[in-house]
């Protein structure tokens, strides 16, 4: 008997391929109304203003990437290397990029002409956001109806806390963590900031559990590090608007590592693969801040791109998800948002979580 036909999409931001994709990519960016929250008349004035504005230092970030991200080559790797850990699925991935190609109406095109049994879609944003996986599922559902695809489909919506996950991520840190130590003097302490993406504090306010959801695998993987007296903190980059963010920002950090006289370990622990703000912002803008400042070593901990522990928990979430059946899961099925998070997708669905106080976190 042959084995039902599983089609896996990967969400994704997606990033200009060339140097004249910039302007369109930011344009496409803040367009979207998950990202600039303005009224909707506002919004195609503000975003050519911004895009413009931003058109110039984004193009001189890509410079130092061969003017291009390289995003959509390391999705597309990990594509293939999620298929090759599903020997036992007919498993098809295929890749969904948000902001640039592919856009959801070609994955949508590409997954019909296969022709799956099922679907299962897989943000390769371990947390939820509305602004990330919420705009991406949007732009998923639009594109289905448009092309008359309508198969059975799981939406997985998060998994901060999936034990894969927190494991696969801690044994990155760890080996970096170690050579980072080997590295220094031994008089020189290290500390470790894990640097998300921000947000505008008014979206999180808003109920997005985007900032609870990280400090959850946070706190996740510092436990399973288990190194005694770890000094170790949460901060935010990316800053890309003058409302206020949430923080403290990874800017402040380094300032604070700098009179602490303390080296830092960066991990961009909101990122699975390297892209602008891991490559120039962490690699270069950062490091040259953290540098003039004084602070005593500067090393970061690599995206996890293609390795083999991540794509074993993304693997194991397809398989999970599959039991599930059709609908909206996380990484333990349900939600597991407090009630704080109204916009955890579960909540908007009217989804209990199973307790307000604990959270499922992996050990």
């Amino acid at each position: 008997m042959s084995r039902r036909k599983t089609a896996i999409v990967l969400f994704n931001l997606g990033g200009p391929d060339r140097p004249e994709s910039v302007r369109p990519f930011l344009l496409n960016l803040f367009t979207d109304p998950a990202i600039l929250r303005v009224p909707f008349f506002v919004r195609p004035i503000l975003a050519r203003i911004i895009a413009y504005a931003r058109t110039k230092p984004a193009t001189e970030n890509y410079a130092h990437l061969g003017g291009k991200s390289p995003l959509l080559e390391l999705t597309e790797e990990q594509a293939r290397s999620l298929e090759a850990a599903l020997p036992d699925l007919d498993a098809k991935c295929f890749v969904a990029m948000r902001y640039w190609h592919p856009f959801s109406d070609a994955a949508a095109r590409a997954v019909k002409a296969w022709d799956p049994d099922e679907i299962v879609l897989l943000p390769l944003y371990p947390h939820y956001s509305t602004t990330t996986t919420g705009s991406s599922l949007s732009a998923w559902r639009e594109a289905a109806a448009k092309v008359g695809l309508a198969k059975p489909t799981i939406s997985v919506c998060c998994y901060h806390s999936d034990r894969g996950f927190i494991n696969s991520t801690a044994a990155i840190v760890r080996k970096s963590y170690q050579e980072a130590r080997a590295a220094l003097d031994p008089a020189i302490p290290l500390r470790v900031l894990f640097s998300a993406h921000g947000l505008p504090e008014v979206i999180i306010q808003g109920g997005d559990p985007y900032q609870f959801q990280v400090e959850r695998t946070v706190a996740g993987v510092a436990r399973q590090l288990a190194i005694p007296g770890l000094d170790f903190t949460t901060c935010y980059q990316s800053r890309a608007t003058p409302q206020k963010w949430i923080g403290p920002s990874t800017e402040a950090e380094i300032e604070r590592a700098a009179k602490d006289k303390v080296a830092l370990l960066v991990v961009p622990i909101a990122f699975v693969s390297e892209h602008s703000e891991t490559l120039v912002e962490l690699d270069i803008e950062y490091r040259e801040i953290a540098d003039h400042l004084g602070v005593p070593g500067y090393f970061r901990v690599p995206a996890q791109n293609s390795n083999v522990g991540f794509i074993a928990a993304l693997a194991d979430m397809v398989r999970h998800a599959q039991g599930q059946g059709p609908g909206l899961c996380s990484f333990v099925g349900g939600r597991v948002c407090p009630h704080a998070h109204a916009d955890c997708p579960h909540a908007r669905a009217g989804v209990e979580p199973a307790s307000a106080e604990v959270v499922p976190l992996a050990a």
